[in-house]
């Protein structure tokens, strides 16, 4: 269990890990190259540690002996079917992505991961391979792994993404396409969901030499045949983890600046900073960083959350502490997360004495200014990280917070104790 204490001066600078979303792209991408790349400032966490794994199973090679830096030899888009299941715990990203990344090859594979990992839906993926001429199916034949393939590579052509509550999806497909055996096309049905996480893997793919057509609306892709290059490839702070240490400024109304985030930033995560100044915060570019100070006076909005749902959380807890309701909408895909956020948000916020309502989609947050309502509570993570982080921020300006279960971080930011640890010094 980890006791936050909360602190009555902040004004400090810190880094964070490398982007787990770019990592996991830039890994992919890499993999799939001819010849090597250098990933500098990657995330090592368990999550990439799964996607790693897999991958070396698969026949790639995968030297991250030196800090800060990996080493990656691509095989030019060859996959070797593995002798044992690939394993990918509750890694939701590594698991779309990956399942594609299989098809590739020839042979047999099965992906699995842990209990909540067989929860988690993933069936329009499986339809829109199929659309590839890929044999896979979930294997409870629930739409969620373990899944089971009979790769015989990708076909191309045209397939359609079927309506889903994951842009995964759509960067699972994108980031294979150019290695079918003709060009595909990609139609994706229903609305978009977190379009900034589709715009990183277009990004991810063109800084590998795949530059993708794209309409608009994201709802139609051509993918040119090809293969990636390898590169050296820089990649920035995480903004999810980099969100925790902004929250922490808005509510303490201190200063922090995260040096590793730039402006601008191929994460939509970075978006929160924007939602902080209608708040009340103060922002500002600081070198290759970005530095909020938070306010006297927090002051609650209303926002859409659906291009940015993994900093949700982090800003429910910056509602809390805001004067009026904050209404955090478009955000049922956070329930097939690594938890229900939705549920788990709305029941630890009111452990703690917060005014909240939970809709199917959005919730509501009666906050009250400085979190004058609020008290100390014993915090339930759910293993999922997100929780533990931002209810860490919340524990800085109220006291008894204590958080179960803490080393669930590990999933995407390995010392952020450490790391946090810092704010009170």
């Amino acid at each position: 269990m980890k006791k936050i204490s909360p602190i009555t001066k902040l004004d400090a600078t810190v880094e964070v890990p490398g982007s787990k979303s770019i990592t996991q792209r830039a890994l992919i991408a890499a993999a799939l190259a001819e010849g090597d790349s250098i990933l500098i400032g990657p995330l090592a966490s368990e999550d990439t540690s799964f996607t790693m794994a897999a991958l070396r199973a698969m026949g790639i090679e995968i030297d991250d002996n030196e800090f800060g830096r990996w080493l990656v030899h691509g095989t030019g888009g060859a996959i070797r079917a593995p002798e044992e299941d690939i394993f990918l715990g509750n890694n939701g990203t590594a698991t779309r992505f990956l399942t594609s990344v299989a098809a590739l090859g020839h042979g047999r594979f099965r992906i699995a991961g842990d209990k909540r990992m067989a929860q988690r839906p993933i069936a329009p993926l499986l339809e829109a391979l199929r659309g590839w001429q890929v044999e896979v199916r979930s294997e409870a034949d629930n739409g969620c792994p373990p899944l089971a393939l009979n790769a015989k590579g990708v076909a191309g052509g045209r397939t359609v993404l079927p309506e889903g509550k994951s842009s995964q999806y759509i960067s699972s497909l994108l980031l294979v396409a150019p290695y079918a055996a003709k060009q595909a096309e990609l139609e994706v049905r229903g609305a978009v969901l977190s379009r900034p996480y589709v715009e990183m893997t277009l990004a991810v793919m063109a800084d590998f030499g795949i530059r993708v057509e794209a309409v608009p609306s994201l709802h139609f892709f051509r993918i040119p045949q090809g293969r990636y290059a390898g590169r050296e490839y820089r990649i920035e702070g995480d903004a999810s983890g980099a969100s925790y240490f902004w929250a922490a400024a808005a509510v303490t109304g201190g200063r922090v600046t995260v040096a590793n985030v730039p402006v601008p930033s191929l994460q939509g995560d970075a978006q929160l900073v924007p939602l902080l100044a209608r708040m009340g915060c103060t922002v500002h570019r600081a070198g290759q960083g970005i530095r909020v100070q938070g306010p006297s006076l927090l002051e609650a909005i209303e926002v859409d959350m659906g291009d940015m749902p993994d900093v949700a959380p982090t800003l429910a807890i910056v509602a809390a502490f805001a004067e009026g309701t904050t209404v955090i909408g478009n955000i049922a895909h956070l329930r097939i997360k690594e938890c229900d956020r939705v549920s788990a948000m709305v029941t630890e916020l009111r452990k703690m004495g917060a005014d909240v309502e939970e809709e199917p989609d959005r919730m509501l947050i009666h906050g009250r200014a400085g979190g004058a309502n609020l008290h100390g509570a014993t915090i339930d993570t759910y293993h999922d990280h997100r929780i533990a982080m931002c209810f860490a921020v919340a524990g800085l300006r109220i006291s008894g917070v204590e958080i179960t279960g803490e080393e669930c971080v590990a999933k995407s930011f390995p010392d952020f104790w450490e790391r946090f640890a810092l704010l009170a010094k």
